[in-house]
């Protein structure tokens, strides 16, 4: 099977790297159809998935199998700023991956996000809820996820929330360095969600993509908490002496607003391929037993 990578350098498109160069992911071997896989690993830096003709180019050159489209504007603030380049890149960026796709046959996993839903529901969201996006970052990727749909007809995809990894930027890390600078962390109580860890994503993106179970997956971590308790944990096994208190959003002034209660549920992972996500608190224990810092 040869597989396309967007977004490759991230902390999402890095596993899958590792996952498919291993054979095998922190829940498991992969699929026998991926123990062999061709792996063609692209960033910004080689692919502007916001050019139309270079994409078509790319894959018709390379004709994949499958094409894995972590690629994204992810700063939710800078959406709101630089609204063109957000709706370029995860709109535009997704329609164009869709249309190459459809030519030559390929699938597509292209992943989504919590932000595409309003934020004020009172029990995590499944699938079939109507999003109601209340951000540009949020527009923008619902607008990639209508393009998906009305252009490929062989795609997943996958919406996720509160990602973290062993490469690249994310919250956890965020966290570990702030504690060691400052030792008292003030972070926010009124927001709610699902911690993800990306070894836990790319096991179920791997195991769907050998599959023809097409259509929109929920794909977080079990269990709901906020940022504070997340944090919080993060501390604690982290080892590292500091204080974490919780205070209220109102306290943040930032330029997009966010979900008050974003938690997603993985419906569509129970009915159809099974859900093997872990427990945010057990996920979140694995990643500090392997992680090595930079």
């Amino acid at each position: 099977m040869k597989i396309v990578i967007t977004g490759a350098n991230g902390q999402l498109g890095t596993e899958l790297q590792k996952c498919l160069d291993t054979g095998k992911t922190e829940l498991g071997p992969l699929p026998e159809r991926l123990l062999r896989a061709t792996v063609i690993a692209t960033d910004v830096d080689t692919l502007d998935i916001t050019n139309r003709h270079e994409v078509a180019s790319f894959v018709r050159h390379h004709q994949p199998d499958a094409i894995i489209s972590c690629a994204a504007f992810t700063n939710v603030d800078g959406c709101e700023t630089n609204r063109d380049a957000a709706f370029q890149v995860n709109a535009i960026g997704a329609r164009n991956l869709a249309m190459a796709a459809e030519n030559i046959g390929a699938k597509l996993m292209h992943i989504s996000t919590d932000y595409v839903f309003s934020g004020d529901a009172t029990e995590p969201v499944a699938e079939f809820e109507l999003p109601n996006p209340q951000s540009i970052y949020g527009k923008t990727k619902l607008a990639g996820e209508c393009y998906v749909q009305q252009f490929c007809s062989r795609y997943f995809i996958l919406r996720t929330a509160w990602l973290y990894g062993y490469a690249g930027k994310n919250f956890v890390k965020t966290i570990l360095r702030a504690a060691k600078e400052k030792g008292a962390l003030n972070v926010v109580n009124d927001q709610v969600g699902n911690p993800t860890n990306a070894a836990d994503l790319a096991h179920h993106i791997l195991k769907l993509l050998v599959t023809s179970e097409y259509g929109v997956y929920h794909c977080t971590g079990e269990g709901v908490c906020s940022w504070y308790d997340f944090a919080s944990e993060i501390v604690r096994l982290s080892g590292i002496e500091a204080s974490v208190s919780p205070c209220t959003s109102d306290e943040f002034k930032q330029a997009a607003k966010r979900p008050a209660y974003s938690a997603l549920d993985n419906a569509m992972l129970r009915a159809s391929v099974g859900n093997e996500m872990r427990d945010w608190k057990e996920a979140l224990a694995v990643f500090f037993a392997n992680y090595k810092p930079e």
